[in-house]
Formats: structure tokens, sequence, C-alpha cells
């Protein structure tokens, strides 16, 4: 592997240690680790405007790839396809772990490369329509140089797949952090060292008092649970930093125009969304703060709320990768939990036309929602191979009233909200037929 010139070989150092996140590979004869942003059909929604197959030489590559989730987990999605996964990472330890997990899982569409993010203009490697970039970027001494890097070999019309860590959800770790570095002194970042330093930490992660930030914030946090690597990676990291959303907003579109799609982890963009934030019982201004701009909305939902850990999002050229609302060829199709249209037009009937709040189990969530007037008859046929053209003709076909059956602009417009609220979730999206047809 050639060394950068901003390479830090502290952070190699300790991921050759301490290969992150700690996996057994034998857990691949039992079950699949999942990753949000790895998703194919939400990749398909926010990267490709809903149309692209994955098939036709589609080429992912996995940048900073560690242990190997997301890249078992594309591996295993596009398995049957043509495509193609290039996973790299600057540690062997890590790189041995998710070769591992490949092989008993009999994976032969994955290209293995040790090396660092930061000489992919170098490598060779090719042009790829995706780049998973995960827990990576932050640990860089230029973050920018790293994402120039992965820039430099992205498709024109591909996507990028980040995540960065959040400020205001990790304040209590930065003040462990800091708290170990007094604790700990100087460091010859040998093992014996990393060792005594896990140790310490252990330590006092036992004794924390009750007003300590990170123990009133603990509930957000797992990896220090984990073991050794993860209160390594979480508490002792000696390159590190976070991002408000506002400045990601500052880097990644005012920096570099690209357009940014925020999907956190079980949740969405919900969030970002003061109106969501605010839960059941919303302030009269939240229907203020709902007509504010975007990112407005989403540096004072980040605020508001305190629990972004990191910000997880898709980063693409312009606005119209997302599949667009509003297009009577898309197909509505639910996502990531087992929902039907007719259980979603009986939570929307409930409420017989008036606002209502719905709470969202999984992601433990609360919103007010209007149904509109014709949502549940809507909902009840949405079944994922239905286009909304299709869907309305139905609701046509169907119709009872006196006066003539709305039309789809009617129609659009009148279930709007209803799609808003269910899209922010990532639990309704949109594909066109041309990516099943490809």
């Amino acid at each position: 592997m050639r060394e950068p010139d901003n390479y830090l070989p502290e952070v190699r150092n300790q991921y050759e240690a301490l290969p992150y996140p700690a996996v057994n590979p034998e857990d691949e004869h039992r079950r699949l680790t999942k990753t949000w942003l790895e998703d194919l059909p939400v990749i398909n929604h926010y990267c490709f405007a809903g149309k692209q197959s994955f098939k036709n030489g589609f080429r992912a590559l996995v940048a900073g790839g560690g242990t190997g989730d997301p890249t078992i987990y594309l591996a295993e999605q596009l398995r049957h396809t043509d495509a193609h996964i290039v996973h790299l990472d600057m540690s062997e330890a890590s790189n041995a772990i998710a070769r591992e997990r490949a092989r008993i899982r009999g994976l032969t569409n994955i290209s293995w490369v040790h090396d660092s993010l930061l000489n992919l203009p170098a490598l060779e490697l090719g042009k790829f329509d995706y780049i998973s970039c995960s827990g990576v970027l932050h640990h860089l001494a230029d973050p920018d140089a790293g994402l120039q890097a992965l820039r430099s070999v992205l498709q024109q019309d591909g996507a990028l797949g980040l995540m960065v860590y959040g400020t205001t959800g990790r304040t209590g770790v930065y003040q462990m952090q800091a708290l170990m570095r007094l604790v700990n002194g100087p460091s010859p970042g040998t093992q014996q060292d990393m060792q005594r330093k896990i140790a310490n930490t252990r330590d006092l992660l036992a004794s924390l008092p009750a007003s300590n930030w990170f123990r009133r914030g603990e509930d957000l946090h797992s990896d220090h649970k984990a073991g050794d690597a993860g209160i390594y990676d979480l508490l002792l990291h000696s390159q590190d930093r976070s991002y408000s959303v506002g400045e990601l907003f500052d880097w990644l579109q005012d920096g570099h125009g690209m357009h940014l799609e925020f999907s956190d982890v079980q949740r969405g963009r919900s969030p970002y969304l003061p109106h969501f934030v605010l839960g059941r019982n919303p302030p009269a201004m939240a229907s203020t703060l709902r007509q504010l701009p975007r990112r407005r909305q989403y540096e004072i939902a980040e605020l508001l709320g305190g629990s972004l850990i990191t910000h997880s999002l898709y980063a693409t050229q312009s606005a119209s990768s997302t599949a667009p609302y509003g297009d009577a060829a898309y197909v509505p199709f639910w996502f990531h939990e087992p929902l039907t249209g007719e259980v979603m037009a009986r939570v929307f009937s409930a409420s017989r036309g008036q606002r209502f709040v719905m709470q969202h189990e999984h992601s433990a969530t609360w919103v007010a929602v209007s149904p509109g007037k014709y949502s549940p008859q809507i909902l009840r046929l949405i079944d994922g191979k239905r286009s909304f053209g299709e869907i309305f003709d139905q609701f046509r076909a169907d119709w009872h009233g006196k006066a003539a059956a709305p039309d789809n602009d009617v129609l659009f417009a009148d279930f709007a909200e209803p799609y808003e609220v269910l899209n922010s979730l990532d639990r309704l999206l949109l594909k066109h037929p041309q990516a099943d047809a490809a």
C-alpha cells in the first residue's frame, strides 16, 4: 500500500489491531447484516430516479469497507446480476475478515483492494455508479481530500452514500474523548498502550456519575458495549471530527454543488423535520416551521431532537436523481417492514377525514397528518405493482359519487401530504417501470 501525503499511521494501526466493526465471519451461516444506505430499492429511489436496474455492468465501490458489512450486503443483493463490487480498505486485518465472510457466502462478485481511498485517483479502478463511504471521511486529516478522491472515480450520473458523525448527538462522546486523553496522557501508539487505554476507559465507564454528559445520553450509543474495538472507535480514536447538518450543506452542496438526501437509520429524514421531532403534541409554531426552507428545517430539527449521532445521506448530481412524486408512470411500493395498502388504509380512514396524529412504532415517531379526502382508497390500491396512473384509473372505476370522479392532478394533490409523511420515513418509495424492464 502506498502511503498518501495525509495518511495517518495511528489510524491504520488501530484498525489492524482492532478491526471494526467487530464481527465473527461464522455468523454469515446464520444471518445477513443489512446496512441502511445499501438497500437497492432506496438507492434507486434517491440516486437514480427509480430507473436503475442494477444490471448492464453496474459497478459499486465500498471505500473504507472495514470488516465488510456494506460490501457483503450489496454483493448479496446483486448476486444474480452482472454487477460488481470493489471493496477497498487500508487495514489488511479488516479485509481478511470481509473476504472470509464473502467466502462463506459463496460471493464471487467482489474484488479486494488493500489501499487508502486517498489513492483512488491513481489506482486505475475505473468509474463507479455507486460509492459507499460510511464512517470514513471523518477519520481523515483532510476529509475534503477524501471526498475529491471519491468523486474522481464516480460516474457523472453516479451517487455517493455517505455517513459521517453528527456533532449534536455526540456531545457526550467528545467530552469523554477529551476526558480519556487527560486520563491516559501521552500515547506511544503500541498495542500494549491501546489495551491500557481500553482498560482505563472501562473502569471509568463503570463509575461515571449520573451528571456526566455521556452517561446522560448513553442510550444514543452502543459501540462501547460491543467489545474493545467499539470502545476504541467511539471513545479513544486518534482522528475524529463531526458535522452539523448546516456544515454538510456548506461542504457538499454549496462547496461541491451536490444534491443531498438524508436518511437516518430506521427513521428516514423524519429526524430532520421539525414537525416530526415535535411529536404528538406540537406547538402552534409547528406549521410555520414546516414552511421554512429545507436546510433551515433540518438545522432546527437537529438541535431540537438532539439524537442524530450520525448523518447518513445520498449525494448526487442534482435533485432530479430522486424519484419524482406527481408522475403517473411511477409505481409506489412499501419498504423496510411488512406493510400493506389495506393496513395503511385502515390507519388513515380511522380519522374520518380529520387531521390525526400517526404513530409509527418501528421508528418511534409521531406526526400530525391530514388524510385528505381520498387517501384511504388510494393507499388500499398500493401493491407495489400498479403505477399511480393505474391506481387512479382503478379509483375512478370504483367511484360512486354524484359528481365527476377527480382527475390525476386532484388525486396527486389530495395524496401529497400522506405520501410526504410516509416517504419521509422511507416506508413508501417509488420506482419506474423501466427499472424492471431493463
